[in-house]
């Protein structure tokens, strides 16, 4: 009959007639609403392989975008008598039949570059599509046949096609990262294989431990399943929301299958998966980002399908047996990875020489993560630099990753310029490549020296002659040691210890002996001077004096237990923030700061978000939103890993 025959041969595997047969008869969605379910939201007990449907509101609005974030969902054909080993060899004029039904051995074509996205289905449903067009011919050519005069018996009842609809989403947290992008697109085609494969091997297997509540398939006329990729916070939030685990796992599989609801479609259900974690996995096992999307969309798909590792050994080793025959047969990279799951309980990475790391972020993870501010203004000591005055290479790598996701870094600091440059040089961020050169904007001296685009000078406050002037000859007469600031160059009256300790140990620039005051006032602007004594000292005589001494023709300043300050009055790093913000035209909003210091008080108020570390002063701690870790603990780091993504 021809009529039925031209109807079978429409080709909508083709995207744009994916299209036309969504607007004409969509699918039902597979994530639905609690309200709008036909049946109830299933329990965590009753959801199999970890399934918690009622989630699927939540996955709908967040995970699965996909009108903004994914191309059309993936679909293929799979023929209801489904066979477990490859056919044997056919005549070349069935060979187009073979590919409907050879899943098991099919040999995949040379694998997609991850350079340039490719179109779903290219290649190998070019067989289905030109097996339908010879169906064509021989329709027309019925068709212009004479009319047989005795009655045709009718034709043998054919095997109903079964459309396997996989929809691929990014969450909305996730930046478009082109691996990931590029991921999707071949997971489009790679979803209903490994649908394929998995469904194929249904009737015939003998597992013990594997829920059979879905069986053949042959009664459906579309099976749907969801792809969902999202980082580690995402996956974390649906553990503790819907399994009330407050754990980060590689992937969670969440069922919808309702048993004995009688409709044309078999919703299997959801799969997520955390690419942040799946990443770290892939490092650790020597294999791609994309074999180990791979590994985990086939185990997701077995517990959807009623294995669970998890219940017990004989369990664990039914399902991996079947895991790496999908996992074969597709040619995909995988061996004995069902045994290494982490323990959903813990919050850890569990490597495959059984070594367990540190669940904390960690370089190369923010590549996941959308940043939540386009600044971060950092103090420099105690808290960038640890206490030995070195940037840590944990620090430097964080650092690095913030950059490279867009993250504009400005240095605000007590120090000269020269001393930050020398720092940061150590570990490769200085220089027109780094995060601080003479070109770049930044904040030093305590806010008296603000640098703006490709630095240029755009502010600079002077310290009272007279103050200087009582400083020096202070430091004559106690014997406490007195380095005077000038831009990028330091003064002092004499040679001492602790003096050279601010270049060897602090990287500022080499203090510059000068013979009195007058000839250093006559040819140099003193933006602030600083006292090096025991934090003893400076509490007990140094600070009480100078508070009395120059109130009202400076202030007093404080970042380091053993060093005492004197700066112009109405003066402070939050100014030199504020500047630089009208400067660059930028908000407060746009802005994470953190800092240690009572110097960085002001500029952690001023900030979005103000973080101070754990060694910083009461005061600056009282102030911030946020206590971090200390600046010996890699605080920056962690400052950035868990706030500004």
């Amino acid at each position: 009959m021809d009529g039925p025959d031209e109807t079978q041969d429409v080709a909508y595997l083709t995207e744009e007639n994916q299209t036309n047969q969504h607007d004409e008869n969509p699918p039902p969605p597979n994530l639905l609403p609690p309200s709008s379910q036909s049946h109830p939201p299933l329990s965590p007990a009753a959801a199999g392989g970890g399934g918690f449907s009622a989630m699927a509101a939540r996955l709908a609005s967040r995970a699965l975008p996909f009108a903004s974030r994914s191309p059309a969902p993936a679909a293929a054909l799979l023929r209801s008598a489904p066979m477990r080993c490859p056919p044997p060899p056919l005549p070349a004029a069935a060979a187009p039949t073979a590919s409907l039904l050879s899943w098991r051995g099919f040999t995949p074509t040379a694998e997609p570059s991850l350079s340039a996205p490719m179109p779903p289905f290219v290649g190998f449903f070019a067989g289905i599509r030109g097996f339908r067009r010879g169906r064509r011919g021989q329709s027309a050519a019925r068709r212009a046949q004479p009319q047989d005069p005795m009655p045709t018996p009718p034709p043998p009842p054919k095997e109903s096609e079964i459309e396997l609809y996989a929809r691929i989403g990014i969450d909305d947290d996730m930046p478009d990262d082109a691996e990931v992008l590029n991921i999707v697109e071949i997971l489009k085609l790679n979803v209903p294989m490994a649908m394929k494969i998995a469904l194929d091997g249904l009737l015939d297997s003998n597992y013990k431990t594997r829920d059979t509540s879905i069986g053949d398939v042959g009664k459906y006329d579309k099976v749907e399943v969801s792809v969902s990729l999202c980082n580690d916070n995402f996956i974390k939030n649906l553990n503790k929301e819907w399994r009330g685990e407050d754990s980060c796992t590689e992937m969670l599989s969440m069922s919808q299958y309702i048993p004995d609801l009688d409709v044309p479609i078999l919703m299997l259900g959801d799969i997520v998966i955390s690419v942040e974690t799946a990443a770290r996995q892939a490092e650790e096992r020597g294999h791609t980002l994309l074999d180990e999307v791979r590994i985990l969309v086939v185990r997701g798909l077995l517990r959807l399908l009623g294995f669970d590792h998890q219940t017990s050994d004989e369990s664990a080793v039914e399902m991996e047996k079947e895991e790496q025959l999908i996992l074969k047969s597709l040619r995909w990279k995988g061996k004995n990875l069902a045994k290494s799951v982490p323990d959903l309980g813990k919050r850890h990475t569990e490597t495959l020489d059984g070594q367990v790391t540190s669940g904390l972020k960690r370089a190369g993870s923010l590549r996941f993560y959308r940043p939540k501010f386009n600044y971060i203004f950092c103090d420099m000591d105690g808290t960038l630099l640890n206490s030995k005055s070195q940037v840590t290479a944990r620090n430097a790598e964080a650092l690095r990753e913030a950059r490279s996701r867009g993250v504009n870094i400005v240095i605000a600091t007590g120090k000269a310029r020269p001393a930050v440059i020398d720092a940061l040089s150590m570990v490769d961020l200085s220089g027109r490549t780094g995060i601080v050169s003479e070109s770049s904007p930044g904040i030093f001296l305590q806010g008296l020296l603000v640098y703006g685009l490709q630095g240029r000078e755009i502010y600079k406050r002077s310290l009272d002659q007279e103050v200087c002037r009582e400083a020096f000859s202070y430091s004559l007469e106690h014997k406490v040691p007195l380095v005077a600031f000038s831009q990028d160059r330091c003064f002092s009256m004499y040679d001492d210890p602790l003096v050279d300790s601010l270049h060897y140990v602090y990287h500022e620039p080499k203090a510059e002996i000068v013979s009195s005051v007058d000839q250093l006032l006559g040819t140099a602007q003193i933006q602030k001077v600083l006292f090096l004594e025991t934090p003893e000292g400076i509490s007990s005589a140094l600070r009480p004096f100078w508070e009395k001494a120059i109130e009202g023709r400076a202030r007093v300043v404080q970042a380091q237990p053993d060093m005492l300050e004197l700066v112009p009055p109405a003066t402070s790093k939050g100014d030199g923030v504020k500047i630089l913000l009208d400067h660059l035209c930028i908000s407060p909003d746009e802005v994470m700061a953190i800092g240690d210091g009572e110097n960085d008080i002001e500029m952690l108020q001023l900030a979005s978000l103000g973080v101070a570390l754990a060694n910083g002063s009461e005061r600056t701690k009282a102030v911030a939103n946020i206590i971090g870790a200390a600046n010996d603990e890699d605080g920056v780091a962690q400052a950035i890993y868990d706030y500004a993504f």
